[in-house]
């Protein structure tokens, strides 16, 4: 598993952008019109030449550094409302091992329902938004 930085501990926070002190002025100006465009600006000499996506998707959301990545493929799989034999079926698992994960995840979460795992992975990011 990946060890975010601090940096992609605060943007994974709700920061809007990140800029260091040595970043000139206009990338202030441009940091404030993509946040209040609704977008994540990071100056580039923080993402080292890597793309912003993957520098964000290589971030830990909070509460998921205590999932492996099979719980975590599981979880977004059910959030996206597949039932647990198709998860099975496309994990090459059986659904037993499918209901053990999202068990073990939701106690793991501290999360009792169905409902607020699909919330979770919903305010996590974990989903595709549709348009």
């Amino acid at each position: 598993m990946k060890i975010p930085t601090l940096r992609q501990k605060r943007i994974n926070l709700g920061a809007s952008g990140y800029l260091l002190k040595s970043s000139a002025a206009a990338e202030l100006f441009t940091a404030i019109e993509q946040a209040l465009a609704g977008k994540t600006y990071i100056t580039p000499l923080v993402t080292k030449g890597m793309p912003l996506g993957v520098f964000l998707r290589d971030a830990v959301k909070p509460g998921m550094e205590k999932l492996t990545t099979r719980q975590r493929e599981v979880l977004q799989l059910l959030a996206e409302g597949r039932v647990m034999k198709e998860v099975a079926d496309l994990l090459h698992v059986t659904a037993r091992t499918v209901a053990f994960h999202k068990y073990t995840i939701m106690e793991q979460l501290d999360l009792k329902t169905s409902a607020e795992l699909v919330q979770y992975a919903l305010e996590h990011g974990m989903l595709k938004k549709r348009d």
